[in-house]
């Protein structure tokens, strides 16, 4: 009977392998863009110490970077600073049938 089962099963066994890969792939990604996005950063401050670049295009740059990184970590975390949304369930008066009652 277990042989019947797994060989019916297979097929359910093979899709959620197939998307953990691709969980753990996104996850990977997602790790290599962070990095590569401070490593961005580290290029940006090291330009505006040897003077590079001016004030002002530092800040913009720094800025766009910061909240691409921001996104990345909100992401990860699953978007748990979102507000929960609230369910309000209403009743419904009940129908009027028309007798009337003393």
């Amino acid at each position: 009977m277990f042989l019947i089962d797994d060989i019916l099963m297979a097929p359910a066994h093979g899709l959620l392998w197939i998307f953990k890969e691709i969980h753990h792939a996104v996850e990977e990604e997602q790790a290599n863009e962070a990095e590569a996005i401070t490593t961005k950063l580290s290029e940006l401050y090291m330009m505006l110490e040897t003077e590079q670049m001016t004030e002002a295009e530092f800040d913009a740059a720094e800025k766009t970077l910061l909240d691409r990184l921001d996104a990345i970590k909100e992401r990860a975390d699953g978007g748990s600073e979102e507000e929960d949304e609230e369910v309000v369930i209403r009743r419904r008066p009940p129908k009027k049938t028309g007798e009337v009652t003393k």
